[in-house]
Formats: C-alpha cells, structure tokens, sequence
C-alpha cells in the first residue's frame, strides 16, 4: 500500500522529511477493523511527533491521526462495524497513522462517520472532537448541574482553532454556559462568533481587564487550548474560587500550581490518546462520543470544522500541511483528500 512517512526528524520545508513510500498491506484481526483511508486531517501533534520522534535505523515512521474511510475488512471479535461502513476516528498514538492507503483501528474507538458529510468534512472532526467532548464532560465536568455553578461562565483560550472551533460548538448546543472566546484577528474573531461564542476576548492583550469590561466578575471554567504559561497569570485572576483549570498544551516553563491552592482552584489535563494508549476499561466511551457527535452533525447542531482542503494524500501536499500547522495561523481544520 501507499504511504507518507519519514526516517529522520527535519524541517517541514525540507523534501526528506516526509516521503511517498509503499508498506506491507495490513492484516484485520481481534477487535481491529482494516479502514481504506479516503481523507486525513493534520494536527499539531503531527508535527510534534515529527520534530520529536526518531524511527529505528531503517523504519518509516507514518503519522497521522485523523482519518475518514470505509470499511475493506473486520477482525474475527469486531461486532461494531462491517465492509463497507464509512468510519471516521482519531487512531493512536502506538499504532502507524493514517497518512497510509489502509489503516488497522481498533474499532471501540472508531464510529459511523455522518452521512451529510464527505469524507473531507468528516475527516476535518474526531481528533478535535474526542479532545473538545473530553474537555467538556470528563474533565471540566460542565453537564453536571452545581450549586458551585449555577451560571456557568466557560473561557476558551485559543478558540479559532481545531479543537476550539468544535468546543465552543459542543458547549453552545449542550451546556448551559456562557461561552467566552479568545481571538486576535479579525478573521479569527469573526469565526469564534459565527461558531457561537457569546463575548470574544483578545489574546494579545491583558485579558482580565476586558473580562471586567464586560460586567463579569470571574469565569467558572477554562479550557486553555494554547500558550497556558503565557495567560497563566490572567486565567488564575479571572477563575472564580472553585473553579476549574483545563488544558491540552505543553507549557514550557511549567506552572506553578500552588497559586491555584487559595482558590481550591483544580487543574486538569486533557489528552485525547490516553484511553487508547493505555486501553482504559473505558476506551469504547470514545466510540459512543464519536457517535453522539455524528447524530449531531447529522440533525444539523454540529458543522464541520474543515475550512482549508490542500490536494491529495501525498508527500509534497503533508509537507505544506505541517508548515501551516507550525505556523500557528490556521483557522478550523487543514484536509488533504484521495490519493493520486
């Protein structure tokens, strides 16, 4: 089969760090379902795995976590899904990715991909998706009514990108919140609103003071998507006590978690791989999530998040895909579709 994958971590703009390459056909057994993979969309995590992980002398390393396709061939214990079934899923981080021609999914964490959708547009969903659901519901806990939180007040840190752009969606369709997010160009500001926020705050200034601008006292929850050691000072002044700290980067610096302590402010990470990494008694809750979503989509309170499709699945066309995601400039998701 035909893949993208790559033997030394080098620069997105280099030719060598990611090549056209052929592999071994995968073999579908156990609960695992064999996916013809239609459509990919790239991530932040693909770059960070490039920059960070070394194949073993002489092996590919094939990236890619998000993928929609159909269904070629099942495992003797899969009950879920049958050839021919359209799926979309996020995969794991253990297993090759999805920038390949056939991918081997365990299918607790894979689901019927939304009818109303391509490929492209369903591809754009899981990964963002799964973190955003995650976020929302086992970490920050917001379907759960308390007396702590009877108005609900969610700050989005970073909310123009994949997983803010379906965040702020899933908060405004099945929370009570109001939904503030953070944008700093016009471009990224006009999208946060379209999506549903309810105030947008500019990242690039001081937020807590325009916070206050808007008659609010404190936020009850925050999902910070990016640059947490950056706002870290502001998110702790805006929390109101009790209230909850999420996030999905890597701060550089780290934090300093005991400004949390007189607040009884609690911290929570949110890493969307970590059921399937460590095949959590849970891990199907990904599978249903997935589903919820595509019932979602499908009645129309969900949209998909794709706004930029740059070509095929190829070398040349990943590359272009990881420079933008480095750039940090992307609004909503980058898809590459088919195969040459």
């Amino acid at each position: 089969m035909r893949a993208v994958g790559y033997q030394v971590s080098l620069p997105a703009s280099d030719k060598q760090a990611l090549l056209d390459i052929n592999q071994p056909d995968p073999v579908a057994s156990g609960r695992n379902i064999l996916v013809k993979v239609a459509a990919v969309s790239v991530n932040p995590v693909d770059a960070k795995i490039r920059h960070s992980m070394q194949p073993e002398v002489g092996q590919y390393k094939v990236l890619g976590w998000d993928a929609a396709g159909e269904v070629v061939a099942v495992g003797e214990a899969v009950s879920l899904f049958k050839p021919g079934d359209k799926v979309f899923y996020a995969g794991c981080l253990t297993r090759p990715g999805s920038n390949s021609e056939l991918q081997l999914v365990d299918e607790r964490i894979a689901a019927i991909m939304p009818d109303n959708l391509s490929f492209a547009e369903a591809a754009a969903l899981p990964l963002t998706a799964i973190t955003a659901w995650e976020l929302l519901f086992d970490r920050l806990e917001l379907q759960q009514p308390s007396l702590k939180y009877p108005r609900p007040v969610l700050l989005i840190v970073g909310a123009a990108g994949g997983v803010g752009s379906i965040l702020i969606q899933l908060a405004r369709q099945l929370t009570t919140a109001t939904i503030i997010a953070t944008a700093s160009r016009a471009q990224t500001k006009q999208w946060v609103t379209e999506l549903g926020a309810h105030y947008v705050l500019d990242h690039s200034q001081p937020m807590l003071a325009q916070l206050q601008a808007l008659d609010l006292a404190y936020v009850t929850h925050v999902a910070s998507l990016t640059h947490t050691e950056q706002h870290y000072s502001d998110l702790v002044a805006m929390l109101a006590p009790q209230g909850k700290l999420a996030l999905i980067d890597d701060p550089i610096q780290g934090l300093d978690i005991m400004r949390l302590k007189h607040k009884s402010i609690s911290l929570h990470w949110e890493f969307m791989f970590t059921r399937s990494m460590f095949n959590t008694d849970d891990i199907q809750q990904q599978h249903q999530l997935l589903t919820d979503l595509s019932r979602l989509v499908q009645q129309g309170q969900i949209k998909t998040t794709l706004k930029q499709v740059l070509g095929t699945i190829n070398a040349e066309n990943l590359r272009a895909a990881h420079q933008l995601i480095e750039a940090g400039k992307t609004v909503g998701k980058v898809v590459l579709a088919g195969w040459d």
